[in-house]
């Protein structure tokens, strides 16, 4: 049987109904962005008022994809002539077709806040509740959950709700699906949650996702077939905000202005390898990788940081040389200065406490911005028993490979002593740590880097969904194809050279099996989001995901059954990857 979870990972929300929220008509000045700026032209293009299924409005302004206003979409942005809208007849048919479960209320803050990350350091940031991460938020497959967040930042927000296949009107994209919540007001989230799994929720507003605003959201089984004992919530992130001045906003800045081409990191001939994992231990600096160019920035990259950009925050963050074979070359953009297991730093690691021989299930999520993490238990191996909150046919593994968004669920039977949990920043020769304690023993250093991290890696690919949730053989009714574009030099990263706009749309048919095909033009790697659904990965047959890696020059095939009508976001999930344009739309047509 499963034991409680511990106090610091748990949330159990209330059942009474759900709390009104009252209308949202304020607005806060806007983020001088380039979405901003796209926001400004649809609210000029003129939008209709809309009310919100919760009763809850939005206020008027540009959020994540940078849009204004409301209309006939429930967005802010007009819908275009023969698309469902998110708030259309057939979005409520779908959700009806979900049943009614138990209404699980949950009131959630978005504040700013002081957050002690551990070994004496504490950043001001945001997060929900004051709390690194957000306290959790756990469900049960059928049950309603009626979330109402309020907004206490000086800037709007949204809440996405990552994974979920939910309805098109709650899935919390400004400008696609709702408003903006504007600063000192309220909104609710009212959906059905339909399927079981590891999930979690943040923001779609900006680059607000790589402060502290996340939080885990598990939604129990109740058939649950797995057995174990206790269970152990691990949220992964990389960490700068706050840090000597670093913000996010100004990260993004530094980005946009581009390499100029000379950053050698980002210009083909990778080399390199595997870096910061050394097999039994050790300080986990072997092999530099990149060719040529800047050492990385940042206390976690070893060295030393560059002076502040002209006109931002804090030093440089740009991270130049990282290179990882696991990831096809580049491993990231951002030099971190912290990475993080459940909001605390390496030197004052998280404790998870079991007895030996308890079977112990781990649900993996990746929060991060910009890294891909290697995770690994010492003296452990793993069984992984799900990725992205679906079943996948059991593959045991000593280390496995998650990018950013993406979740993984493994089984370990616990040792008796003291183990670490590592999760080394793919390529960034740094990790984050956390401690699984069954017994006695003193705990490992921060630098400790189990052996496992040095052995085979699991990826996505290997895996096989579990028979009952396999996609059917079907040939596709439709065929859409993405060609993933830009680089460094410009910072021009988008979908078929064309950065995101609000009026982008690629068409698909609800009843429709639709095969994506994702060829990857560019020198980087980019974990892939597809909201409102889950795909095949590779066909039927695949793994079950909603958010996939693709690896520079390579291709990516996805079949999922439209059988979820909207506007639904496809885009990186590599934060400033998307904030910088490469993020598009696929839209069910009436």
């Amino acid at each position: 049987m499963r034991a409680s979870r511990t106090p610091s990972s748990q949330s159990t929300p209330s059942t009474p109904s759900a709390p009104s929220a009252p209308p949202l008509d304020r607005a806060p000045a806007p983020a001088a962005t380039r979405r901003a700026l796209l926001g400004v032209g649809l609210a000029a293009a003129g939008t209709a008022a809309l009310s919100a299924c919760t009763g809850s409005g939005g206020s008027a302004h540009g959020g994540h994809g940078g849009h204004s206003g409301r209309g006939p979409s429930a967005s802010g942005a007009p819908a275009p002539q023969g698309f469902v809208a998110p708030d259309g007849p057939e979005v409520a048919a779908a959700e009806a077709a979900r049943g009614k479960g138990p209404v699980r209320a949950v009131r959630l803050t978005a504040t700013a806040a002081a957050l002690d990350l551990g070994a004496g350091r504490t950043v001001r940031s945001w997060a929900y509740g004051g709390e690194l991460p957000g306290k959790e938020v756990r469900v049960t497959a059928g049950d309603t959950l009626a979330l109402t967040l309020a907004n206490h930042l000086p800037q709007a927000t949204s809440l996405h709700w990552h994974g979920l296949a939910l309805r098109n009107d709650m899935d919390g994209v400004p400008g696609l699906t709702q408003r903006d919540i504007a600063p000192g007001t309220e909104f609710t989230y009212r959906f059905a949650v339909p399927h079981p799994g590891t999930y979690w929720f943040h923001p779609h507003s900006g680059t607000q996702q790589d402060r502290g605003l996340y939080a885990p959201l598990i939604v129990e089984d109740p058939k649950e077939p797995l057995a174990y004992d206790a269970e152990w919530v691990v949220v992964l992130d990389d960490w700068l905000d706050g840090v000597d001045g670093s913000t996010p906003d100004a990260v993004l800045a530094e980005l946009s202005r581009g390499m100029g081409g000379g950053h050698a990191g980002h210009s083909g001939g990778h080399g390199g390898g595997h870096e910061g994992h050394a097999a039994g231990g050790g300080d986990g600096t072997a092999g530099t990788g990149g060719a040529g160019g800047h050492a990385g920035h940042g206390p976690a990259a070893s060295a030393a940081s560059s002076p502040a950009p002209a006109g931002s925050g804090g030093p440089s963050r740009m991270m130049m040389g990282a290179t990882s074979d696991l990831l096809g070359g580049d491993a990231g953009d951002v030099a971190y200065p912290y990475y993080l297991v459940n909001g605390r730093t390496a030197e004052a690691p998280a404790e998870f406490r079991a007895k030996p021989g308890d079977r112990v299930r781990l649900r993996i999520v990746n929060a991060g911005g910009d890294t891909a993490f290697r995770v690994a238990l010492g003296g452990h191996r793993m069984t992984v028993t799900h990725t992205d909150g679906f079943p996948v046919r059991p593959v045991e593994t000593g280390a496995l490979l998650i990018g950013m968004g993406e979740r993984y669920d493994v089984l370990v039977t616990a040792g008796d002593g003291v183990f670490p949990l590592v999760a080394a920043a793919e390529g960034k020769k740094a990790a984050a740590l956390a401690l699984l304690r069954t017994g006695r023993g003193a705990a490992p250093a921060a630098s400790v880097r189990p052996k496992e991290l040095a052995g085979p890696v699991l990826t996505a690919a290997r895996l096989k969904a579990a028979e009952p949730v396999a996609l059917a053989a079907r040939k596709p009714d439709r065929t859409v194809r993405i060609r993933l574009t830009g680089g460094m030099a410009r910072y021009d990263w988008a979908f078929d050279g064309k950065p995101y706009t609000p009026d982008q749309r690629h068409p698909v048919k609800a009843g429709e099996r639709v095969r994506l095909v994702f060829t990857n033009a560019t020198e980087m790697w980019h974990p892939l989001h597809l909201h409102g659904h889950t795909f095949a990965l590779g066909g039927p047959g695949g793994a079950r995901k909603d958010t996939a890696v693709i690896l520079p020059g390579e291709t990516l095939t996805a079949d999922f059954d439209a059988d979820n009508p909207g506007l639904w976001m496809l885009h990186c999930h590599n934060v400033y990857h998307a904030e910088a344009g490469m993020m598009t739309v696929l839209g069910y047509r009436r």
